[in-house]
């Protein structure tokens, strides 16, 4: 049996019809054969499938004779955290973190929360689980539920100096995914540290029906609805999550959107302030303002495909301090090298203090020097063949090539990466240019058009 859910660094599916508890459970099974020694942790997001999903996943594990540590409702770097806290085999979330609700799916690690390799051993994983040719364990593991978001929050809160956070009065928004409880009793811990904070919540409690809407802070109807909270409110700040809030997304008092590749280089200068000279990874993208930030600091450049387990491999492989990529992930060697949702406004909420004023200042310079497109998506029959054919159509100009992900082309003034998504049938284009706002509208123009025309 093939098993389509595999994608290239993680499981996602649509239910019913390539993902269901019994894929599930095969997937429990092979991996209690391939993960490390000792048990393994298991969490779920909200969505209303999950913690059937979950257990499983979880009777398949036991089945082959795992422990399986089941904290729950979680955050997909909870189960991170509590992998490599626990010193545990590997760990399992299942979540589809912001796609449609008829998905869902699996992020997987192993000792050490270190991601799968994609080309070995998820490729391995996938085999064993189509395969699914095995006598159960002698003797069955034992599934035992642990909360781990006491320490996680500990340590989470050790990234900013909270007794100099503040005051300052900040939007959250949870979209109704499991960011709420987290961040709670992250806030909890910086206040009771001296932070002064004035917090205003909305949509804050899971909820697997999403009243809503999927929380993926993306879609334009939920950055409308927070961008009119914040000015509603006063807010000097706001910070929306995805499902599983492996994703940090921030607004200024403005209600306007700070675009990834900016708060890449905010955090990036907080970074390289703190350990001078450090490594510092990004994604191909959208680079003139990171690049810039990373030279300014004094830091080592590093670029990585764009995926949590590329960048990963590349800070471990660096000894990289930060990692950060424009869709709004962000990774932290002093976090095994995970990503994480909760420490960038941790850590944000220090950057404003520090520097004063308000956020969209903070930013505008930013803004000013290296004016950016933004993603924007492509539905096409045939996204690598479309993409090829658009590159032929520019390489006349004489552009510098770079195939690290997808194909990057810089022509000096401007700069465009375009590349197949890994997960829906998308083609995927970013432009920039160096302070030119003009060009950049102008050579959107010219590129959707190469690309509808060669779609």
């Amino acid at each position: 049996m093939e098993l389509t859910c595999f994608k290239a660094y993680d499981i996602r599916g649509v239910l019913g019809e390539t993902l269901d508890a019994a894929i599930a459970e095969r997937i429990g099974r092979a991996f209690a054969d391939t993960a490390g020694p000792g048990p393994v942790v298991v969490g779920y997001d909200a969505r209303p499938t999950s913690p059937a999903l979950a257990a499983a996943l979880a009777q398949g594990l036991i089945w082959r004779g795992r422990d399986v540590i089941d904290i729950g409702l979680c955050g997909t770097e909870e189960v991170y955290f509590a992998t490599a806290f626990l010193e545990a085999g590997g760990g399992i979330m299942v979540t589809a973190s912001h796609n449609p609700i008829e998905y869902n799916g699996m992020k997987i690690v192993g000792p050490g929360s270190r991601p799968l390799d994609p080309a070995t051993e998820l490729a391995a994983l996938k085999a064993r689980a189509e395969a699914d040719q095995y006598d159960p364990a002698p003797s069955a593991g034992q599934v035992r539920a642990k909360s781990l978001r006491a320490a996680f929050a500990d340590h989470v809160a050790g990234f900013a100096d909270a007794s100099a956070i503040g005051p300052m009065r900040i939007l959250v928004n949870a979209g109704n995914g499991t960011a709420g409880a987290a961040f709670d009793t992250v806030a909890e811990r910086l206040i009771a540290r001296g932070a002064e904070l004035d917090i205003i919540r909305m949509d804050h409690a899971p909820d697997p029906s999403f009243p809503n809407g999927i929380p993926n802070p993306m879609l334009s109807e939920n950055r409308v609805r927070t961008a009119e909270r914040v000015r509603g409110e006063g807010a000097d700040l706001a910070i929306a999550w995805d499902g599983d809030f492996d994703r940090c997304f921030f607004y200024d008092e403005t209600g306007e959107l700070i675009p990834g590749e900016l708060v890449v280089a905010l955090l990036a200068d907080a970074t390289l302030r703190r350990e001078a000279g450090a490594a510092i990874v990004y994604d191909p993208r959208v680079t003139g303002a990171v690049e810039a930030t990373i030279a300014a600091g004094g830091g080592r450049p590093t670029r990585s495909r764009v995926g949590h387990a590329f960048v990963k491999g590349a800070m471990r492989g660096a000894e990289a301090a930060y990692g950060g990529e424009m869709s709004a992930h962000h990774y932290y060697r002093d976090f095994f090298y995970c990503g994480s949702g909760m420490i960038p406004w941790v850590q944000m909420l220090g950057i404003l203090t520090r520097r004063g004023g308000r956020v969209s200042e903070l930013v505008a310079d930013l803004r000013q020097q290296f004016p950016s497109s933004g993603e924007i998506n492509f539905t096409v029959r045939e996204t690598k063949a479309t993409m090829e054919r658009v590159v032929a159509a520019l390489e006349a100009e004489g552009p510098e090539v770079d195939r690290l992900d997808g194909v990057s082309l810089d022509f000096g003034t401007w700069r465009m990466n375009i590349r197949p998504s890994n997960t829906e049938p998308l083609l995927r284009l970013n432009l920039e240019t160096k302070g030119d706002a003009a060009l950049l509208d102008s050579k959107m123009t010219e590129i959707r058009a190469l690309i509808e025309t060669h779609a």
